[in-house]
Protein backbone atom coordinates (compact mmCIF):
# COMPACT_ATOMS: atom_id res chain seq x y z
CA UNK A 1 0.00 0.00 0.00
CA UNK A 2 2.86 2.39 0.79
CA UNK A 3 4.30 1.94 -2.70
CA UNK A 4 0.89 2.56 -4.32
CA UNK A 5 0.39 5.65 -2.16
CA UNK A 6 3.72 7.19 -3.13
CA UNK A 7 3.25 6.27 -6.77
CA UNK A 8 -0.16 7.97 -6.78
CA UNK A 9 1.31 11.01 -5.03
CA UNK A 10 4.09 11.28 -7.62
CA UNK A 11 1.60 11.00 -10.48
CA UNK A 12 -0.58 13.71 -8.94
CA UNK A 13 2.43 16.02 -8.52
CA UNK A 14 3.54 15.39 -12.10
CA UNK A 15 0.02 16.09 -13.36
CA UNK A 16 -0.19 19.33 -11.39
CA UNK A 17 3.25 20.39 -12.63
CA UNK A 18 2.28 19.68 -16.23
CA UNK A 19 -0.99 21.57 -15.81
CA UNK A 20 0.95 24.56 -14.49
CA UNK A 21 3.29 24.48 -17.51
CA UNK A 22 0.32 24.31 -19.86
CA UNK A 23 -1.26 27.33 -18.17
CA UNK A 24 1.97 29.33 -18.37
CA UNK A 25 2.43 28.48 -22.07
CA UNK A 26 -1.18 29.49 -22.77
CA UNK A 27 -0.81 32.84 -21.01
CA UNK A 28 2.56 33.64 -22.60
CA UNK A 29 1.41 32.85 -26.12
CA UNK A 30 1.77 35.94 -28.29
CA UNK A 31 4.12 37.57 -25.75
CA UNK A 32 7.52 35.99 -26.47
CA UNK A 33 10.59 36.99 -24.53
CA UNK A 34 12.85 38.99 -26.83
CA UNK A 35 16.57 38.18 -27.03
CA UNK A 36 19.10 40.02 -24.90
CA UNK A 37 22.86 40.39 -25.38
CA UNK A 38 24.38 37.15 -26.73
CA UNK A 39 20.95 35.68 -27.51
CA UNK A 40 20.50 38.09 -30.42
CA UNK A 41 20.64 36.21 -33.75
CA UNK A 42 20.84 38.56 -36.77
CA UNK A 43 20.75 35.66 -39.25
CA UNK A 44 17.51 34.28 -37.83
CA UNK A 45 16.06 37.80 -37.57
CA UNK A 46 16.33 38.14 -41.35
CA UNK A 47 13.70 35.45 -41.77
CA UNK A 48 11.72 35.74 -38.55
CA UNK A 49 11.62 39.22 -36.99
CA UNK A 50 8.16 38.71 -35.43
CA UNK A 51 6.84 35.57 -33.76
CA UNK A 52 4.19 34.28 -31.37
CA UNK A 53 6.35 31.84 -29.38
CA UNK A 54 10.05 31.16 -28.89
CA UNK A 55 12.26 28.56 -27.23
CA UNK A 56 15.95 29.35 -26.56
CA UNK A 57 18.54 27.02 -25.05
CA UNK A 58 22.27 27.47 -24.44
CA UNK A 59 25.33 25.58 -23.22
CA UNK A 60 29.06 26.37 -23.10
CA UNK A 61 31.24 23.76 -24.83
CA UNK A 62 35.02 23.39 -24.70
CA UNK A 63 35.42 22.81 -28.43
CA UNK A 64 35.71 25.01 -31.53
CA UNK A 65 32.51 26.15 -33.28
CA UNK A 66 33.01 24.03 -36.41
CA UNK A 67 33.31 20.83 -34.36
CA UNK A 68 30.31 21.73 -32.20
CA UNK A 69 28.14 22.57 -35.18
CA UNK A 70 29.12 19.34 -36.94
CA UNK A 71 28.26 17.32 -33.83
CA UNK A 72 24.93 19.14 -33.44
CA UNK A 73 24.05 18.57 -37.09
CA UNK A 74 24.65 14.84 -36.70
CA UNK A 75 22.83 14.29 -33.39
CA UNK A 76 20.55 11.26 -33.24
CA UNK A 77 17.66 12.39 -31.07
CA UNK A 78 16.04 8.96 -31.15
CA UNK A 79 18.83 7.59 -28.97
CA UNK A 80 17.19 9.21 -25.95
CA UNK A 81 14.44 7.11 -24.30
CA UNK A 82 12.83 10.29 -22.97
CA UNK A 83 12.67 11.85 -26.45
CA UNK A 84 11.16 8.66 -27.86
CA UNK A 85 8.62 8.67 -25.03
CA UNK A 86 7.64 12.30 -25.75
CA UNK A 87 7.03 11.53 -29.42
CA UNK A 88 5.08 8.40 -28.45
CA UNK A 89 2.87 10.41 -26.08
CA UNK A 90 2.14 12.97 -28.79
CA UNK A 91 1.27 10.20 -31.24
CA UNK A 92 -1.01 8.56 -28.66
CA UNK A 93 -2.79 11.80 -27.72
CA UNK A 94 -3.37 12.85 -31.35
CA UNK A 95 -3.88 9.28 -32.61
CA UNK A 96 -1.13 9.66 -35.17
CA UNK A 97 -0.24 6.83 -37.50
CA UNK A 98 3.34 5.50 -37.19
CA UNK A 99 5.85 6.97 -39.63
CA UNK A 100 7.01 3.95 -41.62
CA UNK A 101 9.31 5.95 -43.89
CA UNK A 102 13.01 5.15 -43.32
CA UNK A 103 14.76 8.30 -42.06
CA UNK A 104 18.43 9.27 -41.74
CA UNK A 105 19.71 9.30 -38.17
CA UNK A 106 21.57 12.64 -38.29
CA UNK A 107 19.46 15.58 -37.13
CA UNK A 108 19.75 17.84 -40.18
CA UNK A 109 19.40 15.03 -42.72
CA UNK A 110 16.41 13.67 -40.82
CA UNK A 111 14.71 17.06 -40.73
CA UNK A 112 15.32 17.58 -44.44
CA UNK A 113 13.77 14.19 -45.15
CA UNK A 114 10.67 15.33 -43.26
CA UNK A 115 10.34 18.44 -45.46
CA UNK A 116 12.29 21.11 -43.59
CA UNK A 117 14.42 23.40 -45.75
CA UNK A 118 17.67 25.32 -45.31
CA UNK A 119 17.02 29.03 -44.93
CA UNK A 120 20.64 30.00 -44.35
CA UNK A 121 23.98 28.35 -43.61
CA UNK A 122 27.00 30.14 -42.16
CA UNK A 123 29.65 27.39 -42.55
CA UNK A 124 31.08 26.24 -39.25
CA UNK A 125 28.90 28.66 -37.30
CA UNK A 126 25.13 28.46 -37.86
CA UNK A 127 22.32 26.66 -39.66
CA UNK A 128 18.80 28.10 -39.94
CA UNK A 129 16.02 25.75 -41.02
CA UNK A 130 12.37 26.50 -41.66
CA UNK A 131 9.04 25.14 -42.85
CA UNK A 132 5.32 25.80 -42.80
CA UNK A 133 2.98 23.20 -41.37
CA UNK A 134 -0.18 22.50 -39.38
CA UNK A 135 1.25 21.15 -36.11
CA UNK A 136 -2.13 20.12 -34.73
CA UNK A 137 -2.50 17.54 -37.51
CA UNK A 138 -1.76 14.05 -36.14
CA UNK A 139 0.79 13.47 -38.92
CA UNK A 140 1.81 16.98 -39.97
CA UNK A 141 3.47 17.66 -43.31
CA UNK A 142 6.35 20.11 -43.42
CA UNK A 143 6.74 22.28 -46.50
CA UNK A 144 10.01 24.06 -47.18
CA UNK A 145 9.93 27.53 -48.70
CA UNK A 146 12.57 29.41 -50.70
CA UNK A 147 14.57 31.62 -48.32
CA UNK A 148 13.50 34.80 -50.11
CA UNK A 149 9.80 33.86 -49.70
CA UNK A 150 9.84 32.68 -46.10
CA UNK A 151 9.45 36.00 -44.28
CA UNK A 152 6.57 37.13 -46.48
CA UNK A 153 4.58 33.86 -46.41
CA UNK A 154 1.03 34.60 -45.23
CA UNK A 155 -1.19 31.81 -46.61
CA UNK A 156 -4.02 31.27 -44.09
CA UNK A 157 -4.28 28.12 -42.01
CA UNK A 158 -0.61 27.47 -41.35
CA UNK A 159 2.12 27.92 -38.77
CA UNK A 160 5.52 29.16 -39.89
CA UNK A 161 8.44 27.71 -37.91
CA UNK A 162 12.19 28.29 -37.99
CA UNK A 163 14.92 26.89 -35.77
CA UNK A 164 18.67 27.22 -35.50
CA UNK A 165 21.87 25.50 -34.48
CA UNK A 166 24.46 28.17 -33.66
CA UNK A 167 28.01 28.07 -32.26
CA UNK A 168 29.69 31.34 -31.22
CA UNK A 169 33.40 31.50 -30.37
CA UNK A 170 34.34 32.57 -26.84
CA UNK A 171 37.27 34.90 -26.19
CA UNK A 172 38.61 32.53 -23.53
CA UNK A 173 38.35 29.51 -25.84
CA UNK A 174 35.61 27.06 -26.74
CA UNK A 175 32.20 28.29 -27.79
CA UNK A 176 28.63 29.03 -26.78
CA UNK A 177 26.10 26.75 -28.44
CA UNK A 178 22.57 28.06 -28.97
CA UNK A 179 19.45 26.51 -30.35
CA UNK A 180 16.36 28.64 -30.91
CA UNK A 181 12.89 27.87 -32.26
CA UNK A 182 10.40 30.54 -33.36
CA UNK A 183 6.85 30.09 -34.61
CA UNK A 184 4.00 32.27 -35.80
CA UNK A 185 0.50 31.47 -37.08
CA UNK A 186 -0.57 33.01 -40.38
CA UNK A 187 -4.16 33.95 -39.44
CA UNK A 188 -6.55 34.08 -36.49
CA UNK A 189 -8.01 30.61 -37.06
CA UNK A 190 -4.56 29.02 -37.18
CA UNK A 191 -3.53 31.07 -34.14
CA UNK A 192 -6.41 29.68 -32.06
CA UNK A 193 -5.57 26.10 -33.00
CA UNK A 194 -1.84 26.55 -32.57
CA UNK A 195 -2.19 28.26 -29.19
CA UNK A 196 -4.00 25.23 -27.80
CA UNK A 197 -1.53 22.86 -29.41
CA UNK A 198 1.47 24.83 -28.12
CA UNK A 199 0.10 25.02 -24.60
CA UNK A 200 -0.22 21.25 -24.42
CA UNK A 201 2.96 20.18 -26.19
CA UNK A 202 5.51 22.97 -25.64
CA UNK A 203 6.73 21.42 -22.36
CA UNK A 204 7.81 18.41 -24.41
CA UNK A 205 9.42 20.63 -27.05
CA UNK A 206 11.43 22.44 -24.37
CA UNK A 207 12.45 19.17 -22.71
CA UNK A 208 13.71 17.71 -26.00
CA UNK A 209 15.83 20.81 -26.62
CA UNK A 210 17.19 20.74 -23.08
CA UNK A 211 17.99 17.02 -23.15
CA UNK A 212 20.00 17.43 -26.36
CA UNK A 213 22.53 19.83 -24.78
CA UNK A 214 24.44 17.55 -22.38
CA UNK A 215 25.09 14.69 -24.86
CA UNK A 216 26.03 17.29 -27.49
CA UNK A 217 28.59 18.82 -25.13
CA UNK A 218 30.08 15.38 -24.39
CA UNK A 219 30.25 14.40 -28.07
CA UNK A 220 31.73 17.71 -29.26
CA UNK A 221 34.37 17.78 -26.54
CA UNK A 222 35.28 14.18 -27.32
CA UNK A 223 35.69 15.05 -31.01
CA UNK A 224 37.83 18.03 -30.05
CA UNK A 225 40.13 15.85 -27.93
CA UNK A 226 40.47 13.29 -30.73
CA UNK A 227 41.36 16.06 -33.18
CA UNK A 228 44.09 17.30 -30.81
CA UNK A 229 42.32 20.65 -30.51
CA UNK A 230 43.10 22.71 -27.43
CA UNK A 231 41.58 25.94 -26.24
CA UNK A 232 43.39 29.11 -27.27
CA UNK A 233 43.18 31.52 -24.35
CA UNK A 234 43.59 35.20 -25.07
CA UNK A 235 45.80 37.23 -22.75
Amino acid sequence: MTFIFWLAAILVLLSLGYAALVMVAWRRYGHPRHPVRDEVDPLLDRFFPNYDVVERHHITINAPPEIVLAAASQMNMQQSPVVRAIFAIRAFVLRAAPDATPRPTGLLDQMRSLGWGDLAIAPGREVVMGAVTQPWDPSPRFQALPPDSFASFREPGFVKIAWTLRADSRHAGGCDFWTETRAVATDDAARRRFRWYWARFSPGVALIRYLSLVPLKAEAEKRARLSDWSCVRLH
